[in-house]
Formats: C-alpha cells, structure tokens, sequence
C-alpha cells in the first residue's frame, strides 16, 4: 500500500535522542498511513545499526557512509520517498499524536498544497515554554521574503511530494538555512493552509545547529539574499536583517551564551546603524546584568504559551 505520508529524519551521531524524541513522535502517529525514511549522516555511532535492530516495519535506514551535510540528508530521503505528502522532522523534535492527520485534513480543506501547525518550545525534559505565532497563509508568502516566519520549519511543514520534488527540494548550498530557502519556494509555488493547534514541541538544547555549527550563519543569510533578491523586489518587500540578528543573539542568550549574543549584536549594530545594538553587545561583552525585556525570555515575537497541550506529557 502507498503511504499517504513520508517523514523524513536526518540524523547523526545522536542515537538516543532520536529515539527518544522524533521516531518516537512519528512510529506514534495516529489516523495515518506512513513510512518514516532515517537518513544516517555518516553517524559513527552505529546509529543505522541500532535502527535496523528495532524490527520496525514502517522505518526505513539510508546511511550515508560520510557525512554530507543536513540539505543532502533531506534531499536523499525526498528522493527515497513513497508517499504521497512529505513531512520534515528534526532528529530532537516532538509531534502531538494528531500531528499528520490534522494537517492532512487541513490540507483537504483547503485544497492546499502546504500545510503547517502551531508550534511550542519545550525543554530538554520535555516542560513547555513559549509559544510562536502563527503566520496567516495569506500573508506568509510576503512574511518569508522577509525573515524566516515559519516556527520550526523542518519539524512543521507537510507538502505534496510532488511540488517538493519539482522545486528541487533543498539547497545544498545552505547548511542551516536551507529550511527557510525552500519555504520561501514553497509559499509561492502552491497553495497554503494552517492548522491552529499547537503540534510540534521545538525542543531547545545545547546542541541546537544555530549555536552549535561553527559556520557562519551571516554568509547564508547574505547568499540566501542574493538568491531571492528578484522575488523580493517585484514584492517591493526588503530582508529584515535586524530582526534575523537578533534571532541568532536570542539563540546564544537562551544557552547562556553571551559572547555569542555579543558578537552578533556587535555585528548588527555596525550592518544596520543600531546604537541600541552596540549598546547591548559592550554590556554582554562585559558580562553586564542588562534588564531583559519580554522578547528575550522567548524567541523574537513569541508569546506566553496557554495551557500546555496534554499531548506532551507522554514525552515526559
């Protein structure tokens, strides 16, 4: 039988966090048909191994004898793909149960071609934080062009395999912007559709790739730029680069990183005239006690999340 979903999960050398964590939230997936396709990054961890020993029908293991890269896993697994919707999940991400099938049917509603959900933060033990926005579907477009406004991206987005495949799926040139590159094609190719709900758990650790991956996430932005800088004209809508630092900044301070946060708003101060980043950036250098405001307990634009969806407490 043709599965009406594949997932697919990068991975490297974190075997016990994938299983604890995504295979879990997608073998646990209620209401739906799929396969979930592993793709080992060159993991020296026996990481593909310990898959094939779980005996697990619907889980297939590509390993990759050398490590290529996350755009290159993803890609390898799109190419694998069976199913008639692909759905993207981080190897340290959590699901609601529903997950699929919710925006399956969103999707049918809509008659969409790309469908995403309602995204919480969650720590490593699993206790929930804040809550992100969610973008409207007509608005997203735009909103893309702009910065990156799809709140865990690689562990929300579902989409036709089709329209994946036909845009060349990711850009292997991106490392940890690829996510973003192909949502901008995404959101202008088909046709978008939301589903309310809180559905994915961003799970926030150490190891996250925005403060772990040595390389320079400015260079991708730039490049990112460049390559969407046509699109972004005849929309008359401009790269809102403050807002990205200040993202990146968010990340180093959320792990106790404030030299990290100081580099970036150094950086920001400088490329954009901001005295209120050099500002920032002299303070965190120094090791300073700078009086937080709201957006910094929480991602830019995130908000106090409700009631944590119940669904988590079975990653607990």
């Amino acid at each position: 039988m043709t599965p009406e979903v594949t997932v697919v999960i990068p991975t490297r050398n974190r075997f016990e966090r994938l299983n604890r964590t995504a295979l879990r939230s997608a073998l646990g997936q209620k209401g739906v048909e799929l396969e979930v396709i592993v793709v080992d990054d060159g993991s020296s961890d026996g990481t593909a191994d310990r898959l094939r020993e779980l005996g697990e029908p619907r889980l297939r293991i590509i390993r990759l004898d050398e490590n290529r890269g996350v755009a290159f896993a993803r890609n390898t697994g799109i190419a694998a793909a069976r199913g008639r919707w692909l759905a993207f999940l981080d190897d340290d991400d959590l699901w609601s149960p529903r997950k699929l099938r919710s925006q399956l049917d969103a999707a049918a509603a809509a008659d969409a071609d790309v469908v995403y959900g309602g995204v919480i933060s969650v720590d490593e033990h699993g206790v929930p934080g804040y809550a992100f926005p969610l973008p409207d579907p007509a608005e997203l477009p735009r909103r893309l062009l702009a910065g990156s406004a799809l709140p865990a991206g690689c562990s929300n987005v579902v989409a036709r395999t089709e329209l994946v495949q036909t845009l060349g799926g990711f850009d292997e040139r991106l490392f940890q912007l690829s996510d973003w590159d192909l949502w901008i094609r995404l959101a202008w190719a088909g046709r978008l559709a939301a589903c309310d709900e809180p559905l994915v758990g961003y799970v926030e650790h150490a190891q996250n790739m925005l403060v772990s991956d040595p390389r320079d996430v400015m260079v991708e932005l730039e490049y990112l730029a460049r390559k969407h800088a046509t699109l972004r004209a005849r929309h008359g809508t401009a790269l809102d680069r403050r807002t990205f630092a200040h993202w990146v900044a968010w990340g180093h301070l959320r792990r106790g990183r404030r030299a990290g946060a100081a580099r970036v708003f150094l950086r920001s101060g400088i490329a954009n005239r901001r005295p209120a980043d050099l500002g920032l950036a002299a303070a965190f250098a120094l090791r300073a006690l700078v009086p937080l405001g709201r957006s910094w307990r929480g991602a830019p634009d995130a908000r106090p999340a409700a009631p944590p969806p119940a669904w988590l407490e079975r990653y607990r």
